[in-house]
């Protein structure tokens, strides 16, 4: 906090008063705000819930004295790794994971490091360093480490780093960029400057300029410079510092270095009036790659882009409906404190706040920001809206069914959070050669001022200085994140999320397309067609036992049996479940059995008595010797599916349906798609055992499925992507999630995929010929300290440019 407002608190605090603004973090407070929290006895104003709620949480974590000693707002607090903050956030670590801002991350080593202390703390089970977000994930026993101690490693070895808070990281970014900004115009304008000095002493080489002249017009530049190497340049001598102090030199090291070198060197012969001065150089590679990392910048700010559109779908504050919801009598209240069965008003233009039903009302929805998809949805009694989703037409009631915290919305965010942690094999190959690349500069460096000592001493300096600006382990460093997080930020807005590091990596290189059938080649919403009595019973008995048997049933077939029926007045015992077979439950002391025919007939004996038409999906019921009824369902066919695969077939990757339905009706769906692979009545674990059979051979493959069913297989291949409105379950063990209702991102996924690896490609390859062309070049004297900051600048400019490009569409 700045020293303007510490004494105003320390007033404020003497006199009795509180200090003006939002009591907890300073902000001014919004008119008509009604957000307050009791702090110290009294009711203390906030200029939001966020604020208050983190106040209310401190006190009543006990550490209410928090107020009475501060000396700054809890904004900029977090300088101390014991504040209260920090205190509470290691009680609320539980659950031993989390993310922590980390600012100064400029290069591989410095990822190199981060990584290997964090490893090195007891407990840290799992780290990894997201260096377009400036963020870090961290995977640790709370039994043995805590935030605080993460926290404390992290500054320990010069990092800036708190517990990650959306707010502060963003202000952060904000900050960055602005001081940026500022030192990037100090030295375009010493750049400007300096070159009109500079100019007329180059073209005055033979002679014509007496030497009071040109001391007069060395010491102009030297005054222009000095701004830009003292101000614009202090990125680099800082984080050269930082990286010296912890024993290993990252990109900011030759930088500094090459700075240092050439003013030294240009001051010393301003001075002796021998030798040349290379004042616009200096400033011209000063102002180059300052811009190179504005790009760098703009690049990660860019990347943050999709997540901080998640964060503000979610509103702070809903409308509770309290007593007769007729009356529309409501209360502002935060959106953490919704508790399901509450009663909310979504007005036109709002966001549903949490997941819930639609009880009072019809309207339209804009589920855009959840899916990619740009059409609103209709949205009558009895829907149920995800949270995040926008109200686009007239106000309706919503009946909350999850908290905030764990709503749609916030399942994506914790998602998206997720994706872009970890390295790909590329990445993790650039961070080791980027790590190492500057210890050997350096001695190359050493090298090639010994040689030249002894060639052309009037050189050797001029030599050296070219090597350590010429280089550009940078380009290195950036080639992969910034190629992936472009291509997540793409991925996100067309309704793909990619969770896994290796997800675009590895579906690139996939042999195998395996597709499960209902709910991902088909609509996943199954309709009963008919009822054929095979026993005594006549359909209405038969369909009440079904649907009692499948009361807590979340398969798709359940769910289309239990809508024909939605109240049978019976009711199960001793339910059983066999995923993949069916259900095995007790009415009135009789036992049924309802599912597959294999698993039926345990109970009921001999074999099934008819069969089903072709692309019909059966289930069957019965009761200890005696057959009952077949049920006869099917599901639509997606309108994309036949194009996908087709898309699939001409990129030359088999595609392969793996169902657990029968083997007909899974040869009729392949048929029509043009699917030459087709294989039903698989389980659980026979589908994960064909998978591990296709890897065996030599495949790589990608799974898309649906459902509980298939989470063992989507965690078994070797990538996979599950549908966004399929169970948690398997979205959980997914590399991959659809966001919306097709299956048309899932080709644009692949198609990205290939360009991305395409770029990262050229990338690494565009830094390592450059480096290998460029160093030599500077050695032997080829090129100048002007020249090679030219070079190196473009390089890093033209890494990020490239990845950028994975945005556009």
């Amino acid at each position: 906090m700045s020293a303007v407002l510490a004494p105003a608190m320390r007033d404020a605090r003497d006199a009795g008063s509180e200090p003006l603004g939002c009591y907890h973090c300073g902000l001014p407070v919004p008119p008509g705000s009604r957000w307050e929290a009791r702090v110290g006895g009294a009711a203390r104003s906030m200029c939001c819930p966020g604020c208050a709620a983190a106040a209310e949480a401190i006190v009543d974590g006990g550490f209410g004295g928090y107020y009475k000693n501060r000396t700054e707002f809890a904004a900029t607090a977090g300088g101390d790794a014991d504040a209260p903050e920090l205190a509470l956030y290691d009680e609320a670590g539980e659950e031993g994971e989390g993310s922590f801002t980390i600012e100064g991350v400029r290069c591989g080593a410095c990822v190199w490091l981060v990584e290997r202390r964090l490893c090195a703390l007891p407990g840290v089970r799992e780290v990894a360093l997201n260096v377009a977000l400036g963020r870090v994930f961290v995977r640790w026993d709370p039994a043995l480490c805590r935030p605080s101690v993460i926290v404390r490693a992290l500054r320990r070895i010069g990092y800036a780093a708190y517990p990650y808070e959306a707010h502060r990281h963003d202000d952060a970014l904000r900050r960055a960029r602005r001081t940026l900004l500022r030192q990037l115009f100090v030295a375009g304008l010493a750049m400007m400057q300096v070159m009109m000095y500079a100019v007329p002493v180059y073209l005055a080489d033979d002679g014509t300029m007496d030497a009071d002249m040109r001391a007069l017009m060395g010491w102009a530049s030297f005054a222009l410079t000095l701004p830009a190497v003292l101000y614009s340049a202090l990125p680099f001598f800082q984080g050269a510092w930082r990286d010296l102090r912890r024993g290993m030199p990252g990109m900011d090291v030759p930088v500094a270095l090459g700075i240092a070198a050439a003013f030294a060197a240009s001051c010393a012969s301003l001075v002796s009036g021998v030798g040349e001065v290379w004042f616009d150089s200096i400033t011209m590679f000063i102002f180059l790659l300052l811009g190179s990392r504005t790009l760098e910048l703009e690049a990660r700010r860019r990347a943050t882009e999709a997540l901080d559109r998640l964060r503000r779908g979610a509103p702070a504050s809903s409308l509770r409906l309290r007593g007769d919801r007729l009356l529309r009598d409501t209360e502002l209240v935060p959106s953490a404190r919704l508790a399901p069965g509450d009663l909310v008003l979504v007005k036109p233009g709002q966001a549903v706040p949490a997941d819930g039903v639609v009880i009072e009302g019809e309207t339209d929805v804009d589920v855009s920001l959840l899916s990619g998809e740009s059409q609103p949805r209709p949205a009558v009694v009895g829907d149920a809206l995800p949270g995040g989703a926008i109200n686009a037409g007239q106000a309706i009631v919503v009946r909350v069914t999850s908290t905030a915290h764990e709503s749609t919305l916030a399942t994506l965010v914790r998602l998206v959070e997720r994706a872009g942690q970890g390295k790909p094999a590329l990445a993790l190959w650039a961070d080791r050669v980027a790590a190492w690349f500057v210890v050997a500069l350096l001695l190359l460096t050493v090298a090639v001022y010994a040689v030249w000592q002894v060639l052309d001493p009037g050189r050797a300096w001029q030599a050296a200085i070219a090597v350590l600006v010429v280089s550009c382990p940078c380009a290195l460093s950036l080639a992969t994140p910034t190629a992936l997080a472009a291509a997540t930020d793409r991925l996100l807005r067309r309704g793909v999320l990619a969770v896994a590091p290796h997800t675009l990596e590895t579906f690139e290189r996939a042999t195998h397309v395996v597709f499960d059938k209902t709910g991902t080649l088909t609509h996943g919403c199954p309709r009963l067609r008919r009822v054929l009595p095979v026993g005594e019973l006549h359909n209405e008995i038969c369909l009440r036992i079904a649907g009692a048997l499948q009361t807590d049933s979340a398969h798709l077939l359940s769910a289309a049996i239990r809508a024909a029926m939605p109240e049978s007045g019976l009711q199960a015992r001793e339910l059983r479940f066999e995923i993949g077979r069916g259900i095995e439950g007790s009415i009135d002391g009789v036992v049924y059995r309802i599912g597959s025919a294999p698993f039926v007939a345990e109970l009921a004996g001999g074999m099934a008595r008819t069969a089903a038409p072709p692309g019909i999906t059966t289930v069957w019921l019965a009761r200890a010797g005696a057959w009952l009824a077949r049920f006869d369902l099917s599901d639509s066919l997606r309108e994309e599916a036949r194009e996908v695969v087709r898309r699939f077939r001409d990129c030359g990757k088999t595609v392969v349906l793996l169902s657990g339905d029968e083997q007909g009706v899974a040869q009729a769906v392949a048929s029509q798609l043009g699917i030459a692979h087709a294989y039903g009545g698989r389980l659980p674990a026979e589908k994960l055992a064909f998978v591990r059979e296709l890897q065996k051979g030599g495949a790589v493959v990608a799974m898309v499925g649906d459902g509980v069913n298939d989470a063992a297989v989507l965690k078994g291949a070797d990538v996979s992507f599950a549908m966004g409105r399929g169970a948690e379950l398997a979205q959980l063990h997914a590399d991959g999630v659809l966001l919306g209702e097709g299956l048309g991102p899932l080709a644009d996924a692949a198609e990205t995929a290939r360009r991305t690896l395409r770029i990262v490609r050229q990338n690494l390859a565009w830094a390592t010929v450059y480096n290998l062309a460029a160093i030599p070049a500077a050695a032997s004297g080829m090129l100048n300290p002007w020249l090679s900051g030219i070079g190196m600048a473009l390089s890093s400019a033209v890494v990020v440019l490239n990845a950028l490009r994975l945005r556009r569409g």
